[in-house]
């Protein structure tokens, strides 16, 4: 089984240092769309596991969460894509839970659900908090230069170790020609 695991915000859609609260906020990165449709049109699996704490924060509900995920499916499905699951974690840092990244609880549960290993999943995140959990877990880190990313380089000289590219488009194009 090929299985993509990628990172929501500043990955598929712009990020918002307010937090994207609606589905009306919800606006994909150019390119991320087409990429993850084209995934899975080559037979990969593609899930997301990302950080909602705006749900912990009262920030918005998870009716409101639903809404930006069934936005992103419509898009998809014009394009002949869909996402094969997405795992979130809607606690704030305070609640020192498992499943927030940098902690891998999400990743895991992915591998629970689909009964497989992750080493060497490409795990495709824009900050260091998506890549620490990916290599503790033996997957594949991938930064994308999108939504955090630039920062995250500068933040985290180390992360340049790994595959680093411009944006999610390039990202399934290299992984698409292995």
């Amino acid at each position: 089984m090929k299985l993509v695991i990628l990172d929501r915000d500043g990955v598929i859609n712009a990020d918002s240092d307010e937090y994207v609260k609606s589905a009306d906020e919800w606006v994909p990165i150019p390119g991320s769309l087409e990429a993850i449709a084209r995934l899975h049109r080559s037979g990969w699996k593609v899930f997301i596991a990302t950080n909602q704490s705006g749900i912990g924060r009262g920030l918005f509900g998870l009716d409101a969460l639903v809404a930006m995920h069934d936005k992103m499916m419509r898009a998809l499905s014009e394009l002949a894509g869909t996402i094969d699951g997405i795992v979130f974690c809607p606690h704030t840092p305070d609640d020192a839970c498992e499943c927030r990244k940098p902690n891998p609880g999400m990743y895991l549960e992915i591998a629970q659900r689909l009964d497989c290993a992750l080493a060497g999943v490409p795990i495709i995140g824009d900050a260091h908090r998506d890549l620490v959990p990916a290599t503790s877990v033996g997957a594949r880190p991938i930064l994308v230069r999108t939504g955090k990313g630039e920062q995250s380089l500068v933040d985290h000289p180390e992360l340049a170790e790994f595959e680093v590219y411009d944006n999610l488009l390039a990202a399934s194009e290299a992984l698409l020609q292995e």
